[in-house]
């Protein structure tokens, strides 16, 4: 596991981290948004941009095919990290957009595009989506339109007053009438992991397709989406040490290849006439236009330096660091934590509300010291309502964060209630 010492040492290849805020050391507790770059990331992104750039797949010339070789050689690192086939890459400008690749595929299919290899996929009135009450919007959202376009119902698993998933429920919702089961992989509040192989079962016994939000579990666990069964997964290079600007749909290659194609334009077919066009097969097919070429390759430059370090001790670490926050802040009077109690496993990450301060106060508070949180509900207006809070304060850690970077925020915390006369 990683510990302290080696902690500070990753700090060093931050060059972001060793500055001053407000007058004090930044204490960056907002990676669970979007984490920072190690020298080495920036410096592959510029190396691209000084001795590659050009476009891929297009041209013949040496700086085309030096460009096309690093953007597939990134692919197939990605795709490794996470056991998949390359083929099963698809590049996206974040996991929002891959989300909607899938949803926009499937109302496509439901529209008659695609033909007989395409008719899985098909949605209309008396089918039904199933998605969690704790999703991120980003994999809310999508299924409502997609609901909306075709006609189909969409269904959500409750949680309980702890922010748990109603397991008992899930069976009841997930049937025969389930096209598509959409869940996270580890909750951007609660901090929860829940469990992929119930949700998975339960769809597979449905005959249901199942999507993977996994933003909040690729950059902190070791993923293997054949091991998960899942059919598609979705994250983030800006959340995993990488650039903003790309992501990444992981789909299974018989079901990317049988899906008609949501962008559309060049690179991405065989032939074109004035009537119709015929499509590559997958990853090209969702691959349409100029793709985020310098973005793809300083996020396979993150997978190096996530894949040197071990994500079996980041996730260690993290579950420490997380064990650290939680316990901490139920220690403070007034404070009540989201998700897990101490003990219980959960990610990195602690969602809180301090009783009688609004989260944006307790935000500004701690930034005043020097210390970055996030405010707000986090894209997760209807989890925050079902536990009765409009906003809440999150802390969220990474493999260069300190048990110091905890202590500080804890002592900060503890200082909130009294600086606002909320005692």
């Amino acid at each position: 596991m990683i510990d302290d010492a080696e902690a500070r040492r990753i700090r060093n290849d931050f060059p972001i981290l060793n500055q001053q805020v407000n007058g004090s050391s930044l204490v960056y507790l907002d990676s669970g948004a979007t984490s920072q770059n190690p020298l080495c990331v920036l410096e592959a992104e510029q190396e691209f941009y000084e001795q590659r750039n050009a476009a891929v797949h297009r041209g013949a010339h040496m700086l085309a095919v030096s460009a096309t070789d690093a953007f597939e050689n990134a692919r197939e690192t990605v795709a490794g990290f996470i056991n998949a086939g390359m083929d099963e890459v698809v590049w996206t400008s974040n996991a929002t957009e891959a989300i909607n690749l899938v949803a926009y595929a499937f109302s496509n299919a439901s529209a008659g595009r695609g033909g007989d290899a395409a008719s899985r996929f098909v949605l209309g009135p008396g089918d039904e989506l199933v998605v969690t009450e704790m999703e991120h919007h980003a994999n809310l959202i999508p299924w409502q339109e997609l609901a909306f376009r075709t006609g189909a119902t969409l269904r959500y698993i409750p949680v309980d007053d702890a922010g748990a998933l109603r397991l008992d429920e899930a069976e009841q919702i997930i049937g025969p009438r389930t096209k598509v089961v959409a869940f996270t992989h580890a909750s951007n509040v609660l901090g929860t992991i829940n469990p992929v192989d119930t949700l998975v079962r339960l769809a597979r016994e449905a005959g249901a397709a199942v999507v993977l939000d996994a933003c909040q579990s690729v950059p902190h666990m070791a993923v293997d989406v054949k091991a998960l069964d899942v059919d598609f997964a979705a994250f983030s290079g800006h959340k995993m040490l990488g650039p903003t600007g790309i992501g990444v749909l992981y789909g299974k290659a018989e079901l990317l290849n049988a899906m008609p194609p949501f962008l559309t334009g060049g690179s991405m077919i065989t032939t074109v006439t004035m009537e119709k066009a015929d499509y590559l097969p997958s990853p090209q097919r969702f691959e349409a236009g100029t793709q985020r070429i310098s973005q793809a390759v300083a996020l396979a430059a993150a997978v190096d330096y996530l894949r040197e370090t071990g994500m079996d001790r980041i996730h260690a670490w993290e579950a420490e660091l997380g064990q650290r926050l939680v316990a901490g802040l139920e220690a403070i009077d007034g404070v009540r934590v989201l998700g897990p109690a101490a003990g219980a496993e959960r990610i990195g990450l602690a969602a809180f509300d301090v009783d009688g301060v609004h989260a944006h106060d307790v935000g500004q508070f701690l930034d005043d010291k020097g210390i970055a949180v996030r405010v707000g509900h986090h894209c997760a207006q209807p989890l925050h309502r079902r536990l009765g809070l409009v906003a809440t304060t999150r802390a969220s850690t990474y493999l260069y964060n300190t048990t110091d970077d905890v202590d500080a925020f804890l002592d900060a915390v503890a200082g909130v209630r009294p600086f606002f006369g909320a005692n």
